[in-house]
């Protein structure tokens, strides 16, 4: 449940450092964009199938890789055979409309183009009280709501039985409506 504190990308001794699980592997490499897609830059293994890479900062102190970069991991198998992953901790994922394949992008946004929050952070409430809540299904009407028709229409209700949080149910696509998003195609 803590995998976030290690794997991915981290900042930390004046770089960022990928890590990766891959337990079956016996070679990998973090390509992408910034280096042509060539086996330029390899990861160490750093035993119990943990491996990792660290790139340090230029010397403008920027970071390696320039923000919005396209990467994937290049993964030879114990089997030898070589695969392609977009990384499983990438914080987003870019579909190439080309191939229709995606890449990981690494997202480590400036301070300047980082979100600035508006308004305070509500005070804690003494008890969770959840409202369950599936946007498309919100509508009286038969047909799927928007996200601007669940807050107009439905947030204010929800405030006003006093409740304290919202769950939202089947945020990415499903075949079938009925399912609540249980049966996630996306």
């Amino acid at each position: 449940a803590e995998g976030y504190k290690i794997f991915g990308w981290r900042r930390e001794k004046g770089g960022y450092t990928y890590r990766e699980w891959l337990p079956n592997a016996k070679q990998v490499f973090l390509i992408g964009d910034f280096n042509h897609w060539y086996n330029a830059t390899p990861l160490t293994c750093e035993g119990h199938g943990r491996w990792s890479v660290h790139l340090p900062d230029k010397e403008d102190g920027s970071p390696a890789l320039p923000h919005k970069s396209q990467i994937k991991i290049r993964i030879e198998t114990s089997s030898g055979q070589w695969i392609e992953r977009v990384p499983a901790w990438t914080k987003l994922a870019w579909q190439d409309h080309n191939t229709n394949l995606f890449n990981g992008v690494f997202w480590e946004p400036p301070a300047e183009e980082r979100y600035k929050f508006k308004h305070p952070r509500p005070a804690r409430p003494e008890n969770l009280k959840i409202y369950e809540a599936h946007v498309g299904m919100s509508s009286t009407e038969p047909r799927v709501a928007s996200y601007a028709e669940f807050a107009r229409d439905v947030l204010p209700r929800i405030k006003r039985l006093g409740y304290n949080a919202v769950q939202l149910m089947a945020i990415a696509e499903h075949a079938y409506y009925g399912s609540f998003g249980y049966h996630v195609t996306s």
